[in-house]
């Protein structure tokens, strides 16, 4: 495999579209700052880190409006790849529908999102965009 985080994305996306409740995605670091924005971000319900003797196993709980079933993220999309590495300084850090979506980003003060990127004068690579 090689772009671990658009693996990380589709499993997601996968899982919203297939209704499910939780998903099992592999696990890294990057992979758990990750899931712990989007906890902090309110996007999933909740998210559980398993040790299986190998590398590891992340499970997310989706999290879904209760009258309307609809799911709090409406799209996961990869900005960074492999291929073409995107960084930004913190002055021109994209903003996400106008702040309403955030902006993953791993910078020297680890991973974090676009808001706190600007806040701290840190800028890094963009690696998705969640809204």
């Amino acid at each position: 495999m090689t772009d671990p985080i658009a693996d990380y994305l589709t499993r997601i996306r996968n899982g919203i579209l297939a209704r499910h409740r939780v998903v099992d995605i592999p696990a890294s670091n990057l992979k758990k700052d990750i899931t712990k924005i989007l906890f902090e971000q309110g996007y999933i319900l909740n998210y559980k880190f398993v040790d299986d003797g190998g590398q590891g196993i992340i499970k997310i709980a989706l999290k879904y409006d209760p009258v309307t079933n609809v799911n709090a993220i409406k799209k996961l999309q990869r900005v960074s790849t492999p291929g073409l590495r995107q960084y930004v300084g913190y002055k021109d850090m994209p903003r996400v529908l106008n702040g309403l979506g955030i902006a993953v980003v791993s910078t020297s003060h680890g991973v974090i999102t676009d808001k706190q990127a600007r806040k701290e004068k840190v800028g890094g690579e963009v690696l998705c965009y969640i809204y």
